[in-house]
């Protein structure tokens, strides 16, 4: 049965992890300190895997099941979602601008200021 945001946010904590299921995968994994970390479940390779989607609320149902249903569409093509999630953060961390960064590119273009004291 599928999950509604109400069963979501109401959700108790108990001894052990308890898994809430939403289908195709997709579920709520509630710890016993009250956490609650949306996983998905599928197979690539002949083999299970799970991968992590994030904290609720942090990372809403609705925007659970858009991932959910990204990753399908990435299994159903023959891609690993994980291996596709890694590639994607390697290339958005090429992009981040760091002061090492900017302080190479400003000295690289004040050459006549390197090594001339006053």
């Amino acid at each position: 049965m599928a999950l509604t945001d109400t069963k979501v946010r109401s959700a108790k904590p108990e001894d052990n992890a308890n898994p809430l299921s939403d289908g195709d995968g997709l579920f709520l994994l509630v710890h016993a300190n009250g956490s609650k970390y949306w996983r998905f479940r599928f197979r690539f390779g002949g083999k299970q895997h799970v991968m992590a989607f994030g904290v609720y609320p942090e990372v809403s149902l609705a925007d659970a099941r858009k991932k959910r249903e990204e990753a399908r569409k990435l299994v159903a093509a023959g891609i690993d979602p994980r291996a596709h999630k890694r590639a994607v953060k390697e290339e958005q961390a090429k992009e981040i601008i760091t002061f090492k960064k900017v302080a190479r590119d400003w000295l690289r273009d004040q050459p006549e200021m390197v090594g001339r004291s006053r």
